[in-house]
């Protein structure tokens, strides 16, 4: 796979083209060990050959170092990249994460996430969480500012609620809702997939993959290396690591009777719930952005689809999506 032409879709009623598959850059800088800048940016050079040009980040993601890194390999090469980043979790001097979508918060983080970049505009602006706090009103229509500015194109929210999502479309149309969707987390199914759809916004899927665990890659927690933010995360805690990978060999059963890997298999999957849905799995290594990209090919018939809603189906992880789950779908 010397270069590929990863199709472009629309992301919402405004006009957002973006790949069919993008990059979640998380993983390129934090949470999942220790990570290597050279690697990193060889994984982001091959995206963008591939045809991966919708890049995902974040001001948290390593606190600033995720922007600059993706800053670094995009600013040669502009116009070919969609690029997606994330205002509003902070961090206090000792250390306690709080979220703020206050207005005067707004303008400083998407002033500190252009510099860091060194870009003048962002394509796509999320809202990292909701501030419950701050009236949805209130940040989105300082969000709004920022594309009247000419700094932002587009707008989005992640791990919003459907009342949430639609007050907020009411002050600025929303382009993209960015929330967890994959084989092992469904929750998007039963309500706001369907409001999405009849709002016009796109969906983007993070961790498709499951965080790695839908990879069948890993068998042990002792798999992830030290410092790995895995370790605490309720599916891959004992009792419900036992249950989850039994639900990931069922899944490997089928890929391998497809000629297809796991990890493949699942993408597909998500692909195959719209054009509308668009997965940003991330992955700091060219050989698995590789095998990724080659979901794209994977025709899954409607016998496939029910074998998977059979083995797979909604509700079917064992453990709660994250140790906390009071920032989310809000």
């Amino acid at each position: 796979m010397k270069g590929a032409s990863v199709k472009q879709v629309t992301l919402g009623s405004k006009g957002l083209t973006v790949s069919r598959l993008g990059l979640g850059c998380m993983g390129l800088s934090r949470a999942y060990g220790d990570a290597d800048d050279n690697e990193s940016q060889a994984t982001l050079e091959r995206a963008i050959e591939l045809g991966v040009t919708f890049l995902d980040t974040a001001d948290m993601y390593g606190w600033g170092h995720n922007e600059e890194l993706v800053g670094r390999v995009i600013r040669s090469r502009r116009d070919d990249v969609q690029l997606a980043t994330k205002f509003g979790n902070v961090i206090d001097d000792d250390g306690k994460r709080g979220i703020d979508g206050s207005p005067d918060h707004v303008r400083r983080a998407c002033d500190a996430s252009l510099s860091r970049l060194g870009i003048d505009v962002i394509d796509l602006y999320y809202q990292h969480r909701v501030d419950t706090k701050v009236p949805i009103e209130e940040t989105v229509g300082a969000m709004a500012d920022l594309v009247q500015d000419g700094k932002v194109l587009h707008l989005g929210l992640s791990e919003a609620a459907t009342a949430t999502i639609r007050r907020a479309h009411e002050v600025h149309p929303i382009s993209a809702l960015q929330t967890e969707y994959s084989l092992w987390t469904r929750d998007p199914e039963t309500e706001v997939l369907a409001t999405c759809r009849e709002l016009g916004i796109g969906f983007v899927a993070y961790a498709p993959l499951g965080r790695g665990f839908l990879t069948g890659a890993i068998n042990s927690v002792d798999d992830l290396p030290e410092g790995d933010w895995r370790r605490r995360h309720p599916r891959f805690q004992a009792g419900n690591f036992e249950s989850n990978r039994e639900l990931v060999s069922r899944i490997e059963d089928l890929a391998s009777s497809k000629g297809v890997s796991a990890p493949q298999l699942a993408l597909a999957w998500v692909l195959a719930q719209g054009d509308d849905v668009v997965p940003i799995p991330g992955t700091r290594r060219a050989r698995h952005l590789e095998s990724n990209v080659g979901a794209l090919d994977i025709e899954l018939t409607d016998d496939d689809l029910a074998a998977l809603d059979e083995v797979a189906p909604v509700g079917a992880a064992s453990g709660d999506r994250y140790p906390d789950m009071s920032g989310v779908n809000r």
